[in-house]
């Protein structure tokens, strides 16, 4: 649907300006590491319109109310955590009453969350995208549009495997953090799957990581502390890895209960195992290993 953008320019806010724009994305799931595509669609109503930068921003678990930006009547909605940030196109004039279509193109990074598991929604998660245009006397953005990013088929190979263990995900979150330790790509982005048991003899609830790159994941899998955001401030978490080229040549089943077994008999409580050293530039200070 088209939005007539509202300016803001030289400080103050000018109703009617003359620019509508709309993103159009396909309604098919992208997966991480794949294209996501699309267009957008500019259009200059009155007057000639200068376009200075399209830019789109991807955001996880944006509020459903979150459809504009804080110049407008619906006030400050910036929600979500931002896991990419990219050009779309620059410095071009549309002529009054012409339109102008814009492909979109961007690479999903591996470690993207996801938002669905074999074309079912993942409770808990929100993915959209924001379109934002900066032209003459224009400063504004789109409504959001939702983006479904499905799981990798490693994803789904250890969520059948936790299933066939006893353990369903419930739920997904993504916290504006980043696994410790763990090279990384999009700096403040750490996704987490609630898994539930199914019987009592094992953990009732566990927290899992799939942290994904072009050769498979690191995995970390930890007793569950949903209320608790701070990674040192759970429990520990055990780390694994798993290949993309081993689905179907592993017993990924098998694997699972040694990791839910390896779990079980760690501690409940919170371990900061990270290292910190002491030393003097005039003043005492501290590193500390993250």
């Amino acid at each position: 649907m088209f939005k007539r953008l509202l300016g803001s320019g030289s400080g103050r806010k000018t109703d009617g300006i003359p620019l509508e724009a709309d993103t159009l994305l396909p309604d098919e799931p992208v997966r991480p590491g794949e294209i996501l595509r699309g267009e957008v669609v500019l259009r200059a109503l009155d007057r000639d319109v200068r376009i200075r930068t399209v830019n789109a921003r991807l955001v996880a678990d944006v509020a459903p109310a979150a459809v504009t930006k804080s110049t407008t009547p619906d006030g400050n909605t910036d929600t979500g955590v931002t896991l990419a940030h990219f050009e779309v196109t620059s410095l071009f004039t549309i002529p009054k009453g012409e339109e102008r279509r814009v492909p979109l193109r961007y690479r999903l990074k591996w470690e993207t969350p996801v938002s669905e598991v074999r074309g079912l929604p993942l409770a808990g998660m929100r993915i959209g995208l924001y379109t934002e245009v900066d032209a003459d006397g224009i400063a504004d953005r789109t409504d959001v549009d939702t983006v479904r990013i499905e799981t990798t088929p490693l994803h789904e190979t250890l969520l059948d495997a936790f299933a066939a263990a006893g353990y369903t995900c419930h739920s997904a979150w993504v916290d504006p953090e980043y696994l410790p330790r763990t090279e990384r790509q999009i700096l403040y982005s750490r996704q987490g799957f609630h898994l539930a048991a199914t019987a009592a003899d094992r953990p009732r609830d566990l927290e899992l990581y799939v942290h994904s790159n072009a050769v498979g994941a690191e995995i970390y899998l930890r007793r569950a502390a949903l209320s608790e955001k701070d990674w040192w401030g759970k429990p520990p978490a055990l780390r694994y890895v798993a290949a993309h080229h081993e689905i179907g040549h592993e017993d990924f089943e098998a694997k699972t209960r040694q990791w839910i077994d390896d779990v079980a008999a760690l501690p409940d409580t919170a371990v900061d195992d990270r290292e910190r050293v002491h030393y003097h530039l005039d003043s005492p200070r501290w590193w500390r290993d993250t």
